[in-house]
């Protein structure tokens, strides 16, 4: 059957067609009064009182005023040049991984080089490079590390959770089902008030690792749960019919994972993972609340003890939300290309 036309839909009878006119008004009218005050009477030049001047017109000039502690929180002013390096070899690495003919045995050793350098940069204390403790991280790049190594720790782990949920062994099915169905019950903050003020208490006085490793392996250790039934759907949805014979022509157990089912599963949930990770990208936001000043937190920090630039709130979460719709509308244009990829392969 032919899809309806669009002018059949909106204009069919008179009722559509009215209500069609109306939205179509409220939609026009909205959008020139966002226009007007984002553009036609917004200041963009870091004036705050030609800023309280305009009462009807955004502030766009708080962003100019404030957007190195918006992009890096507490990091040395003179300093900042280290995350902004770091953030880069972060996301050229993560570029990397995401195109199909990058994926090679010297990848690893990339990631590998690439994490290296960003803690380095970020720490200091090599090469003549001030020290830098983890408590003055912030902005765009602890979003970013921790989105991003977040993820690349808690991707084995689902690897290895999704096989044993799947496993001929009933103490591997028990333990990984436990263990997921634990997780996925409690709430992402309870997971970071529990790994930023429980575990120092249940450590050795003098030995507490840091804050932002506690944070983050209770981040891997989250996501790992849900990513773990995504590709545990993944695997079910590969005929047992191709397991059966890949075992009949001699492939070992591993082999058959490795080889034939991972593959597929991997393939046929691509936008499960893309969500995940979007997901996972917006919860990192959350580490506000442990002391982890990220690009939401630096916000707070930037404004929240200035009296002159406090009021303009608004466009500066307008700013944050802009930096994270980029990040995720790329995720998703990225997700979508890498289906049509692997479709093509395919055929």
């Amino acid at each position: 059957m032919s899809a309806t036309p669009w002018r059949t839909e909106l204009f069919g009878s008179p009722l559509r067609a009215l209500v069609s006119l109306a939205l179509a008004a409220l939609m026009g009218w909205a959008l020139w009064h966002a226009l007007d005050w984002a553009l036609l009477r917004a200041v963009f030049q870091p004036d705050a009182q030609a800023c309280r001047a305009s009462a009807h017109g955004a502030c766009w000039g708080v962003v100019a005023e404030k957007w190195r502690p918006l992009l890096f929180g507490r990091y040395p002013y003179a300093e900042q040049w280290r995350p902004a390096l770091a953030v880069t070899l972060l996301s050229a690495a993560t570029l990397a991984s995401a195109w199909p003919s990058c994926w090679r045995w010297w990848l690893a050793p990339l990631w590998a080089a690439a994490l290296a350098a960003c803690i380095v940069l970020m720490r200091g204390g090599v090469a003549g490079l001030g020290v830098v403790p983890t408590s003055q991280w912030g902005g765009l790049p602890l979003t970013i590390a921790l989105a991003v190594v977040g993820l690349a720790l808690a991707f084995p782990l689902a690897l290895v959770l999704a096989l044993a949920r799947r496993s001929t062994w009933p103490a591997a099915r028990a333990l990984a089902a436990g263990y997921v169905e634990l997780v996925r019950g409690v709430p992402l903050i309870t997971v970071l008030f529990m790994a930023s003020y429980l575990v120092p208490l249940l450590w050795p006085t003098g030995h507490r690792p840091d804050v932002l490793l506690r944070v983050l392996a209770g981040l891997a250790l989250f996501v790992a749960a849900y990513l773990a039934e995504i590709i545990r759907g993944g695997l079910q949805a590969v005929p047992r019919g191709q397991v059966e014979a890949a075992t009949a022509l001699g492939f070992g157990r591993w082999a058959v994972q490795r080889d034939i089912v991972l593959p597929q599963a991997l393939r046929m949930v691509v936008p499960a993972l893309t969500n995940s990770v979007v997901g996972t990208l917006k919860d990192t936001s959350l580490v506000t609340v442990v002391g982890l000043f990220e690009l939401t937190g630096a916000l707070g920090l930037a404004l929240g003890g200035d009296p002159v630039w406090r009021p303009f709130y608004l466009e500066g979460y307008l700013f944050i939300a802009l930096i994270y719709w980029c990040l995720c509308f790329g995720l998703s244009r990225y997700s979508r290309w890498l289906e049509r990829r692997l479709r093509a392969a395919e055929g």
